[in-house]
C-alpha cells in the first residue's frame, strides 16, 4: 500500500528516530499514527536491523496493552530511503490524562483508575518482557490511553533491543532521568528487564501522587533524590555497588520509608512499590509476579480478557479486510 493512500493531518511529535505525523487512511478513514525513519541503506536493500526491529514491533503489538503497528511501507523521498511505521493513533497520554484531573497531589487520581492502569502496564511489560525485550524508557509520555474505553497501551518501543542475543554494552543515555534506575545511572553497561520495573514502580508512585517521586535534573541529583528517600545503598543491600563505574563516596542517608512519603497509598500499593524499588536489580519483582500481588486482588480482572478476546477478534478481521 503506497504512502499516497494516507494523508498527512499534522505533526504530532519528533521521536528518537524520526518524525510522528497524525494521518488519515484514504481508503479505510482510519485515523493512523505515522512514523517517519530514515534508513541507512545497504548494499543488498534495507539493513537487517530495520527489519528486525520491524519484526519484533509487530510481533510485541499482537498484545492489546501494546500500541499496535498495522503497516509498514518502505518508500524512496528524495533518493533516500525512508521507512514509515503505520500505529493505530491514540489521542493521549498517560502524563496528559493525569493532567486532565488537575495538577499536583489535591487533585489525586481515583484510586480504582491507578490500580487499573498499573494492571494494564505490567500486563503490557509481561507481554514485552516474555519476547525477550526491555523497553528502557518507560516515562506517562510513553504510556497512550484510549479515553474510551479506559485502555493503557505501551508505545515508542523503538528502543527495545532484543536481550536474548548477547550484544554490546548499552548506552546509559537512554531512559528519561526521572524513571532510570539506578543501576544505569551508577554507570552499568549490562542491564536487563529490572530497569523496566524500576521505571514502572516511579510511574505507579506518580500516578498515586500526582508528582515525580524522583524529580532530578542530573543524573548526580538523580541519585541523591533516590538515596534521600530509600537510603543509601551498600554493599549488604546491593551487592557489588561500590564496584559500579560512577560509584562515589556518597552521604549516608537513612531510608525513610515509602509509606511516609507516600500516605495516599494502601499497605498493599506500598508492599508492591517497595518490591518494585529494589535497589539490587536481581531482586527486583518481574512484571509477571507483580500482576499475582494482593494490590489487584479487588480489581475485576476479567474486562482485560474482554479486550485481549475483542482485540484478536479485530486482528483476524483486520487480516482479512488486507
Amino acid at each position: 500500500m503506497p504512502m499516497d493512500e494516507y494523508e498527512k493531518l499534522d505533526k504530532i511529535g519528533e521521536g528518537t528516530y524520526g518524525k510522528v505525523y497524525k494521518a488519515r487512511c484514504k481508503r479505510s478513514g482510519q485515523i493512523v499514527a505515522l512514523k517517519k525513519t530514515r534508513l541507512e541503506m545497504e548494499e543488498e536493500g534495507v539493513p537487517s536491523t530495520a527489519l528486525r526491529e520491524v519484526s519484533l514491533l509487530q510481533m510485541l503489538s499482537e498484545s492489546v496493552f501494546v500500541v499496535r503497528l498495522l503497516n509498514v511501507e518502505h518508500v524512496e523521498e528524495n533518493g533516500k530511503a525512508m521507512l514509515y511505521l503505520v500505529f493505530e493513533y491514540l489521542d493521549t497520554d498517560l502524563k496528559r490524562f493525569m493532567d486532565l484531573t488537575g495538577r499536583g497531589p489535591s487533585f489525586p487520581l481515583p484510586k480504582s483508575s491507578v490500580q487499573n492502569f498499573m494492571y494494564q502496564l505490567l500486563k503490557g511489560v509481561t507481554h514485552i518482557h516474555r519476547h525477550g525485550v526491555m523497553h528502557r524508557d518507560l516515562k506517562p509520555q510513553n504510556l497512550l490511553v484510549d479515553k474510551q474505553k479506559n485502555l493503557l497501551k505501551i508505545a515508542d518501543l523503538g528502543l527495545g533491543r532484543a536481550f536474548t542475543v548477547p550484544v554490546k554494552s548499552y548506552t546509559h543515555e537512554i531512559v528519561t532521568l526521572w524513571y532510570r534506575a539506578p543501576e544505569v545511572l551508577l554507570g552499568s553497561t549490562h542491564y536487563s528487564t529490572p530497569v523496566d520495573m524500576w521505571s514502572v514502580g516511579c510511574i505507579f508512585a506518580e500516578m498515586v501522587r500526582k508528582q515525580p517521586l524522583f524529580p532530578g535534573d542530573s543524573e548526580l541529583q538523580q541519585l541523591l533524590h533516590i538515596f534521600k528517600l530509600l537510603g543509601t545503598p551498600n554493599e549488604s543491600v546491593w551487592p557489588g555497588v561500590t564496584k559500579q563505574r560512577d560509584w562515589h563516596e556518597f552521604p549516608q542517608w537513612k531510608p525513610q520509608g515509602l509509606a511516609k512519603a507516600i500516605p495516599e497509598l494502601d499497605p498493599n500499593g506500598i508492599d508492591l512499590l517497595e518490591k518494585m524499588l529494589v535497589y539490587d536489580p536481581a531482586k527486583r519483582i518481574h512484571a509477571s509476579q507483580a500482576l499475582e500481588h494482593p494490590y489487584f486482588n479487588t480489581l475485576d480482572k476479567s474486562q482485560f480478557d474482554k479486550f485481549e478476546k475483542a482485540s484478536a477478534f479485530d486482528k483476524e478481521n483486520a487480516t482479512v479486510r488486507n
